[in-house]
């Protein structure tokens, strides 16, 4: 038995980063999947989306006025 105490222990983050980034790729082959479909227009949005990603900023939770903020309606 000793009388020192446990340190203090966390997990990595390290799929924090890997989980925005495949939100990003999948977004963005979205964005061309509907470009080649020839959905402009829904492709803007995911363009959007995927703008937003690569500005270092997270999806919001649950908020629509936020979520509209980024889709620019």
């Amino acid at each position: 038995m000793s009388n020192q105490r446990r340190g203090k222990t966390h997990k990595a983050a390290l799929t924090d980063g890997m989980e925005q980034m495949k939100l990003k790729l999948f977004f963005k082959d979205c964005a061309a999947v509907l470009e080649d479909a020839g959905n402009d227009d829904a492709a803007f949005y995911f363009h959007q989306i995927v703008e937003h990603l690569m500005a270092g900023k997270a999806l919001p939770n649950d908020n629509k006025r936020e979520a509209a903020r980024i889709l620019g309606v």
